[in-house]
């Protein structure tokens, strides 16, 4: 047992650099990830897909004859249900993203040690890393591919530019996805893990999901253009009405800066918990 332990040491003090980070198999990781989700929780994974759909049936073509239609800051006029269906194919992509990056890596980290017994092998914390940020960013994908499908059928896409949402949305899970396991790396706590939840719900009804951002005090709305929501809002909200400007390359930049601090962060703090 102790010579394979020495073995194992030895060949990773022998890995310098990039090597001793990432072993190029994150698809390994992936892989386990999809396994565990056909046998156990596909359910769950499934049933986040209808949440947006009851949200937009429930206040789009609800709340939504009351409200009339909704004017742009371009001067463009559209339905209220037009108006919150890119919204919330946002924060569908975001609450898929959150949920396989923050509570399932956790869980994996502190009660099933599931990260320390893949640590002991060839595979570095970047493949780790990687791997369940892939996983996340599937499920991400998942629920917008069915989502927009939807908008699709109900006629809610107002331009031929809808079609470039699928790789703004793939980037927004990546962002969000990347950053929610950088966080979950620092929490040992379920009550950590509520704090999650605290930040999650005021950025799914503040960040221009249901109402335009002018209705607030203009400290509000610097404040609000902060959180990356508001940046995924906007920036599949233009390419569903086809309004594409400077402002659009601005979000894209966004959720870049976010996905690279992410996976730096996470990279960093598995390598100092497992490995240092």
């Amino acid at each position: 047992m102790s010579t394979t332990t020495e073995r194992t040491e030895g060949t990773r003090e022998n890995r310098g650099g990039l090597r001793a980070l990432y072993a190029g198999n994150a698809g390994s990781v992936l892989s386990r990830g999809l396994l565990a989700a056909r046998s156990s929780t596909w359910v769950v994974v499934v049933s986040g897909f209808f949440e947006p759909v009851f949200f937009l049936l429930a206040m789009g073509y609800g709340l939504g004859t009351f409200v009339g239609d909704i004017t742009l800051d371009t001067g463009q006029q559209i339905s209220y249900p037009a108006y919150i269906a890119p919204a919330l194919l946002a924060v569908s992509a975001m609450n898929g993203a959150v949920y396989d990056s923050t509570w399932n890596v956790f869980f994996k980290m502190h009660f099933g040690k599931l990260y320390q017994a893949m640590m002991s092998t060839s595979l570095g914390p970047l493949d780790v890393a990687l791997g369940e940020i892939s996983y996340a960013l599937l499920r991400g994908v998942l629920y917008a591919a069915g989502f927009l499908t939807v908008m699709q059928v109900m006629g809610l896409n107002q331009s031929w530019t809808a079609v470039l949402t699928l790789p703004a949305v793939l980037l927004i899970a990546f962002g969000f996805a990347s950053l929610g396991m950088a966080i979950t790396s620092y929490m040992s706590t379920f009550q950590q893990m509520d704090w999650i939840n605290i930040v999650m719900l005021p950025m799914f009804l503040f960040s221009a999901t249901f109402y335009p951002l002018t209705v607030y005090p203009v400290p509000l709305q610097w404040l609000i253009q902060a959180m990356p929501l508001w940046h995924a809002v906007e920036l599949v909200r233009n390419l569903t009405i086809g309004a594409l400007d400077s402002g659009t390359a601005l979000h894209v930049g966004y959720f870049v800066a976010m996905a690279g601090l992410g996976v730096i962060l996470t990279t960093r703090r598995l390598r100092a918990l497992f490995l240092d």
